[in-house]
């Protein structure tokens, strides 16, 4: 990185860190992204915070770049605030798998929980290519703690179950988590355990979401709330996922598993599928009378960008979204 790059890097992530301070916990036990690189002016670098351990992740450069970003960036946060005990770099775009998994360029133990809104997550930073703890859809997080006293709830695509715990955590009185890989399911269940919440009251199965899905029809088991956070696009033997050509192909597979007058939580994370035709997509499927649009959970502004500092644009307009993460509460009406 030639030295008027590093200076143009530095003060986009100085600029971008000074809409965040007032964010930032002080014992640095929460989690946050720190500068968002796709719409703050530097495309190929994300940073986030997860407790004491920096996160970063590069795009779409050579492993030789990468690391020089990953240092550029590691100087600034180390000297712009304090509390990093330990940095993680996730290189997206090289074809080492441990690379993509990452690389712990400083200290030794990256963070193995975080605190969100009084609930405690586990972490593996290690684990996968990406975080596995999504950071946009910490608001919906909060509306489920706050929505899901008393009810059944079904988690498919759960990943790490950080949407199923936060149910929990709102005193749900049975959370289901389903996915494909059971070793992601792992973290949802030692979250359980940190927040001290009753294992029994939830179960994590590793299956197919369209096996999944026809084995619960097939014996008649219904929810009061579903969560559907899929991938943007996945193939299996089983089926497809496709977010951007059939956003709501999805939505109709899940639409018997919820109970009446119940809802359907829908994220779509599209960056090509506009925010008007998803929109129009659902009232499509509304026009019947089953299915109205209830509310829009905005993603957090540290995750987008502030109005101050975004300076690059999505592929297609997410509005009435604020970001390509759009994330929808259906409510859901049986005949």
């Amino acid at each position: 990185m030639e030295r008027n790059q590093t200076t143009d890097l530095t003060g986009l992530l100085s600029h971008a860190l000074e809409y965040r301070l007032t964010l930032m916990d002080d014992d640095r036990r929460g989690a946050l992204r720190l500068f968002n690189g796709f719409t703050e002016g530097y495309p190929a670098l994300v940073a986030e915070l997860f407790g004491h351990t920096l996160l970063v992740l590069t795009h779409k450069v050579s492993e030789v770049e990468s690391l020089r970003l990953a240092e550029a960036a590691m100087e600034f946060y180390d000297n712009a605030i304090t509390g990093i005990e330990c940095v993680v770099l996730k290189q997206r775009s090289t074809l080492d798998q441990a690379k993509k998994n990452g690389t712990i360029l400083s200290g030794e133990t990256p963070a193995s929980y975080i605190i969100e809104n009084g609930v405690t997550y586990a972490l593996d930073l290690l684990m996968n290519q990406d975080a596995g703890f999504y950071l946009d859809t910490r608001n919906l997080r909060a509306w489920l703690r706050e929505h899901s006293a008393g009810k059944t709830v079904l988690n498919t695509f759960a990943y790490t179950g950080s949407l199923g715990v936060a149910a929990m955590a709102g005193d749900a009185v049975h959370v289901s988590q389903i996915d494909r890989n059971g070793r992601f399911l792992t973290l949802a269940q030692e979250s359980v355990r940190l927040n001290g919440l009753d294992a029994k009251r939830m179960e994590c199965k590793a299956v197919d979401y369209f096996v999944g899905v026809g084995q619960m029809k097939r014996s008649g088991i219904t929810y009061d709330t579903v969560i559907l956070d899929p991938p943007f696009f996945s193939i299996t033997e089983r089926g497809r996922v496709d977010q951007v050509n059939e956003a709501t192909r999805l939505i109709n597979k899940a639409r018997p598993l919820v109970n009446d007058d119940g809802n359907l939580i829908v994220v779509n994370n599209a960056l090509f599928l506009s925010g008007k035709d998803f929109v129009n997509a659902l009232e499509e499927m509304g026009k019947g009378g089953y299915v109205t649009l209830e509310e829009m959970i905005p993603v957090p502004e540290d995750v987008t960008g502030f109005p101050e500092t975004q300076t690059g644009k999505f592929p297609a307009d997410p509005a009435p979204f604020n970001h390509s993460t759009k994330i929808v509460v259906l409510r859901i009406r049986r005949k």
